[in-house]
């Protein structure tokens, strides 16, 4: 006869493996999420109501709130209606999911310097801490050197607006700019 609590621990192996096997794996969720929140913004840009629109993206971002067209979309439009409070809010909500966005705090840089009068301080750390995520970002160089300026602290600026002006063939209107301030200063 045999002894059947020697088949009692394998089948209860094989009732937990059957059942993981039925749970969705968190990569099919994801994706699924990420399905949701794509139609929503594919939705919510054929709109013609901004209030609906508006609605759906950010329920695009709740149900996936690593998804950059949402907040692409959401920031583009409060920037047009000169809403920099919310466009700091969109873009402070992405870095929450994607810290290491550097678009993201690039846009909260210029939100703030969009405030009458403009919250320099404030931009300028968010500037700082783009360049420091892409120190080959140009844009974020000639940002940080134009306050630095502004605030009388002539050789840090120097050092950040050179790197501007150092990439004119990739980006002539950011040299362009760091030229025109160096000049300002009287270092060219």
């Amino acid at each position: 006869m045999r002894d059947r609590t020697a088949l009692k621990p394998l089948t209860l192996v094989a009732a937990l493996m059957l059942a993981l096997a039925s749970f969705p794996f968190p990569a099919r969720a994801q994706d699924a999420n990420a399905a949701k929140a794509r139609a929503l913004v594919d939705a919510a840009i054929k709109m013609t109501d901004s209030d609906a629109a508006l609605k759906l993206l950010w329920q695009a971002t709740e149900i996936d709130p690593t998804f950059d067209d949402a907040y692409v979309y959401l920031g583009l439009y409060y920037n047009s209606r000169s809403d920099f409070t919310d466009v700091v809010k969109v873009y402070q909500k992405l870095l929450k999911y994607q810290p290491n966005q550097v678009s993201a705090y690039l846009n909260i840089g210029e939100a703030y310097m969009s405030f009458s009068p403009a919250k320099t301080d404030d931009a300028l750390v968010y500037y700082r801490k783009g360049y420091e995520l892409d120190p080959k970002n140009t844009f974020a160089a000639l940002r940080i050197g134009e306050l630095l300026a502004q605030t009388g602290q002539r050789d840090d600026a120097l050092k950040y607006l050179k790197i501007a002006l150092g990439d004119s063939a990739r980006n002539p209107t950011v040299a362009s700019e760091a030229e025109k301030t160096l000049k300002q200063m009287g270092a060219l």
